[in-house]
């Protein structure tokens, strides 16, 4: 944004130079960068803040009214930021500021919102695979995003931005009509009835529940562990998605349409660590050992990521391997954790708690994000990108740490159930020799 901004041409043949350098909205490149980390933090911020406002709303009302209103009211934000202002020729930092803040807000009512209509279709025993799929969406979102406006840019980008926000306009409407947020609205049972042979007709159910509190929330057992380990690896997970392609056009001295393209693999392989993360916890029936495992080893593709250098080959297959071990279990806590936790069996089954949960998980991981989106810039201006990298991975390291207790935890009650498995399976083996 800022180069389309900012004239780049001072050629004095056609026009005097006035005419190309009269509206420079920054003095140097640092000064760009700078105002592109405010942007990221105002957008996190605003994000963090509505999680937890927009948790709470969506056990209380509506999640189909919900989704339109955010969907909708962010296409409105884009158009004014994207398009508008090039018609306008508004070089006001401020106006950028506060469309960012409530792009941001408009934003955040999307995650609880889609978690919990996830979470009222599908059990846990399933969720892994479910949810490792579905969570594929932000990161398919984000290629298709990009690509749109790359293609779109031979015509603008406000053209491209144009685009963007009468797509997500239309989404909006087509939920509105379609969304069926709970199969008891169509006279189906859910999961859970059916494995408890309860039938309940259409929303009489989903009515008759009060919604948990936000204290009552955060004292289920694992939210606030797993709040604060989402904090630092989506703060990680965030700074590879906002500043990738500066680090590799700048750092690597990468071409912007190539730095733009490649970016793309990261979020590749957060797809395949989502997937791979959902599948396996399904077969264990334990969500913290496998992420565990991939954030220990995601500490070390980080490091190896930072000394890759520019071989296009060896940056992008290493840039696979980081999305796999930060995005997989960024995504895998943000969906399936946050469904399982929405569903604890300490809550009582009048209690609707699947959006405020997420809200506060995916709340305070945004919070976490936007600290992290301040501090890369200044980090990088004083430090440089290689201080960038180990400031990640000590990241990493506390979103390990968080939930490492959970870990040892789970890991115990696994040894204890093969233990009793085995015992069984030898008592059984002993009856039966005695009664043949």
């Amino acid at each position: 944004m800022a180069k389309s901004i900012t004239p780049q041409n001072s050629t004095e043949l056609l026009y005097p130079y006035d005419t190309w350098n009269k509206e420079h909205m920054f003095e140097n490149l640092n000064d760009a960068n700078v105002f592109l980390g405010i942007l990221d933090t105002l957008f996190m911020f605003a994000y963090a803040v509505g999680l937890f406002i927009s948790g709470m709303l969506g056990d209380r009302i509506n999640l189909r009214y919900m989704l339109t209103f955010g969907m909708c009211g962010s296409a409105i934000i884009t158009f004014l930021f994207g398009y508008l202002n090039d018609i306008i020729h508004m070089q006001n930092k401020y106006y950028y500021y506060s469309l960012f803040f409530l792009n941001g807000l408009f934003q955040s009512v999307g995650w609880p919102a889609t978690v919990a209509v996830m979470g009222n279709w599908f059990t846990k025993s399933s969720g892994g695979l479910v949810f490792g799929l579905w969570s594929g969406n932000a990161s398919i979102g984000n290629i298709l995003g990009s690509l749109i406006v790359a293609s779109s840019l031979n015509y603008g980008y406000p053209n491209g931005m144009l685009l963007n926000s009468v797509l997500l306009f239309s989404g909006g409407v087509i939920v509105f009509f379609c969304l069926i947020i709970h199969p008891n609205h169509v006279g189906l049972e859910t999961p859970d009835e059916i494995n408890s042979s309860k039938l309940v007709k259409n929303d009489v159910q989903i009515h008759s529940k009060k919604a948990i509190g936000f204290i009552q929330a955060c004292l289920i057992p694992g939210v606030l562990a797993y709040s604060l380990s989402h904090a630092c690896i989506k703060l990680v997970n965030y700074t590879f998605f906002f500043w990738l392609p500066t680090y590799l056009a700048q750092g690597l001295h990468w071409e912007d349409d190539r730095s733009d393209e490649l970016s793309n693999f990261y979020d590749i392989g957060g797809i395949i660590g989502g997937v791979a993360a959902g599948v396996i916890s399904d077969m264990m029936r334990l969500r913290s050992p496998i992420v565990c495992i991939m954030l220990l080893l995601s500490m070390g593709s980080l490091y190896l990521y930072s000394i890759a250098g520019g071989n296009y080959v060896t940056n992008v297959a290493l840039m696979i391997v980081v999305g796999v071990f930060v995005g997989g279990p960024a995504n895998t806590i943000s969906t399936a954790i946050t469904a399982d936790l929405g569903k604890h069996d300490k809550i009582k089954d009048n209690a609707e708690a699947l959006s405020t949960v997420t809200g506060i998980i995916d709340g305070t991981g945004s919070f976490g994000a936007a600290i992290g989106q301040y501090l890369v810039p200044v980090i990088n201006s004083h430090l440089g990108w290689h201080a960038v990298f180990y400031f990640l991975i000590i990241m990493a390291g506390c979103s390990l740490i968080c939930i490492f207790p959970i870990f040892c935890k789970e890991i115990v009650c696994l040894v204890n159930h093969v233990k009793e498995t085995r015992g069984y399976v030898k008592l059984k083996h002993v009856i039966n020799e005695n009664s043949a």
